[in-house]
């Protein structure tokens, strides 16, 4: 394998377009309509649940100033980034569909309203173009920027948006919230560097922003973009037997993902900041939904900024796409400390999704209610634990209490309680549950062909599933037939009864994700998998702004071990004045690599700049042109060089999932 295409799936924060793939007509065609037990189950929850109250549509509708541009949006080479039609099928008003869970399709009706909003004089905020927000704030000489978007493409139309009703002001600055890709990688479409590194735009962002913007998905980005694909329900057509949105937001946006470094860092709490004559509050909240985040308000408007730790939903502490788990018990502690903080004189709370919220009383009481919220499941999860409950036996009997159950904002649209359970119970405990049976249990195949035999064999058990299934079962009908399916993968009518169960298990669930997992599950069953073009979200930006040690770590990843076990090498790498000099060891199947330090011993020396390295890394160049053209230079043993990238694997993105 070649040096240039090592990070070809590298993912930044594991969103996948859903315009970088196509579903074919015989996916749709094999759809089914939702049983009379999913039609019961979803009808239930207009009784539990307070749909009479609107005050979120009230909010969500408030300070409406202007619609999004109806055209798509398109990338350079006439890709489409966005469609801002693809989601008008969610009528506001209507009653859910039978195949849509009715709290979710409410929450997609919320999100579904876009456009230029009002949130109070001076304050602004773009939704709906895109997964998050992008709020303007004018100051005392012109606007600043916070979170915009995923891509370019969106952020450029959204400011021209802001521009065409405010008017033309320069942008002073620009706010990170934290380092997720959809609150950064849209900044190109609003500054450009050379304004920025001139000194006339500052950019802020927490402490370990750029860290974090850029390792969080490098190391197992293949397997979380590949999850991202049903997480997002990218495969899904939008319909209302497919996706209906995130949770979050709707979608993500198919554009440039860009990144431009920070200028500014916030690194305490207490620290303060006049930015354009406002004076900002910042708090840190690092390790609640992103290991780098930061809260603030801004004095004369009387407003907390909660970037994504206060949202209209319970969020996730675990992403279903893979991510590391979330400390529920800061992220709650985190809320309390704002509101200590700031409730008593707050009057509107906004965050980088959803809508505001206004009124003292509103905005204490919406923050009490995701404090408790996380600060539940961490204390309830650990109780019954300690009980000597086991994880799933934990998420299978857990509920909020009413008072939160009830309320709109603690609904599991983007988490969900079950899993975010489950994650508190890792988070603390591990995968392991203490029972010595399941400390070394099969392996998903070989364990289900010895299900499949103890039951009787496939068709034994195909025969009381489909009686299950026709009662209504569809968790254990989905459980028991993935095992025939993972024991013998041609077993169609598994496939196919197993897929008509986790449709079922869509066509109800609550969670935007877990519905687009459901449902995508169900799809490849049915049509296997559709190989679509591979996503890269690898941009010029991030690969800059990948210090050489993540390179040389994403390196080691890559290694195959067993291949490499007996293989022995010593490099010296030179990357010039801004790139430093590093030793590679190649020993025992590992890549190690040491800063600072050059072998006497070493096989081979190779230079070669930064730039260079970021040509070859995005595949600009491949190794052996910048041999060519002496831009790398080797000395020594050049075949221990190629040795060595000759036990690197390649990440295929469409492994199986469903399938064995």
């Amino acid at each position: 394998m070649k040096i240039n295409t090592i990070t070809g799936y590298m993912a930044v924060a594991g969103l996948i377009s859903a315009s970088l793939f196509s579903l074919s007509a015989a996916a749709q065609e094999n759809t089914k309509d939702a049983t009379l037990f999913t039609k019961v189950a979803n009808e239930t929850l207009y009784q539990r649940l307070p749909f009479s109250d609107t005050t979120d549509f009230t909010n969500a509708h408030k300070g409406f100033i202007d619609a999004l541009p109806p055209a798509l949006i398109k990338g350079e080479k006439g890709n489409t980034v966005w469609n801002p039609q693809q989601y008008a099928f969610i009528k506001e008003g209507e009653k859910a569909p039978d195949t849509v869970n009715p709290s979710l399709w409410r929450q997609a009706q919320l999100i579904n309203i876009g456009g230029l909003f009002e949130v109070t004089d001076g304050v602004y905020q773009i939704r709906n173009l895109d997964l998050s927000n992008m709020t303007i704030i004018e100051g005392k000489k012109g606007i600043t920027v916070i979170d915009p978007l995923v891509s370019e493409e969106t952020a450029k139309v959204g400011m021209d948006l802001y521009y065409k009703n405010r008017g033309k002001k320069p942008v002073v600055a620009v706010i990170f919230t934290h380092s997720h890709v959809d609150h950064y990688g849209g900044v190109r479409g609003v500054v450009s560097e050379a304004d920025v590194k001139s000194g006339k735009v500052k950019v802020y962002a927490p402490a370990g922003f750029m860290k974090e913007a850029v390792s969080e998905n490098i190391m197992a980005g293949n397997a979380m973009s590949r999850r991202a694909s049903y997480m997002y329900g990218n495969l899904l057509a939008p319909n209302a037997k497919g996706q209906v949105g995130a949770g979050l937001g709707t979608t993500t946006s198919a554009g440039t993902v860009t990144l431009i470094e920070p200028t500014n860092y916030i690194t305490e709490t207490g620290q303060q900041e006049v930015i354009d004559g406002l004076t900002y509050d910042f708090m840190m909240a690092p390790g609640s939904e992103v290991p780098s985040e930061m809260l603030w308000y801004v004095k004369e408007k009387k407003m907390i900024e909660a970037a994504e730790d206060v949202t209209h939903t319970l969020h996730n502490t675990y992403s279903l796409r893979g991510a590391k788990i979330r400390d529920p018990l800061a992220w709650s502690k985190y809320i309390n400390a704002a509101i200590n903080r700031w409730g008593d004189d707050a009057q509107i709370i906004i965050a980088q999704h959803h809508w505001p919220t206004w009124g003292n009383d509103n905005v204490v009481k919406l923050m009490k209610g995701q404090r408790d919220m996380y600060r539940y499941i961490n204390d309830q999860t650990l109780r019954l634990a300690n009980k000597g409950l086991t994880r799933d036996e934990i998420a299978d009997n857990f509920a909020l209490p009413s008072s939160l159950a009830t309320a709109w904002a603690s609904r599991g649209y983007y988490g969900s309680v079950s899993h975010d359970v489950k994650a508190t119970y890792v988070f603390y405990l591990g995968w392991f549950d203490g029972n010595p049976a399941t400390l070394d249990e099969l392996p998903p195949v070989l364990a289900a062909k010895k299900f499949v035999e103890y039951m009787g064999g496939a068709d034994a058990i195909m025969q009381k599933a489909k009686t299950d299934y026709s009662q209504g079962h569809y968790r254990w009908v989905a459980q028991v037939t993935s095992k025939i399916v993972f024991a013998d993968p041609e077993n169609k009518a598994a496939r196919n009864l197993e897929a008509d169960a986790l449709e079922q298990l869509g066509y109800q669930a609550e969670s935007g994700p877990w519905r687009n997992f459901y449902l995508t599950g169900a799809q490849e069953l049915r049509n296997g998998v559709v190989k679509g073009p591979t996503p890269n979200t690898a941009s010029p930006d991030t690969v800059r702004a990948m210090s050489p040690e993540m390179f040389f770590d994403y390196l080691g990843v890559h290694i195959n071990g067993e291949k490499a076990a007996k293989a022995h090498a010593v490099l010296n790498v030179d990357l010039g004045q801004d790139g430093g000099k590093y030793k590679l060891e190649m020993e025992n199947g590992v890549l190690n690599h040491t800063a600072g330090v050059e072998a006497k011993d070493a096989d081979a020396t190779i230079k070669l700049n930064r730039a260079t390295l970021n040509k070859i890394i995005l595949k600009e160049e491949t190794l052996k042109q910048a041999e060519t053209q002496g831009d790398v230079q080797i000395t020594g043993n050049a075949d221990k060089l190629h040795e060595m990238l000759s036990y690197m694997d390649k990440f295929e993105f469409w492994f199986n999932i469903v399938t064995p």
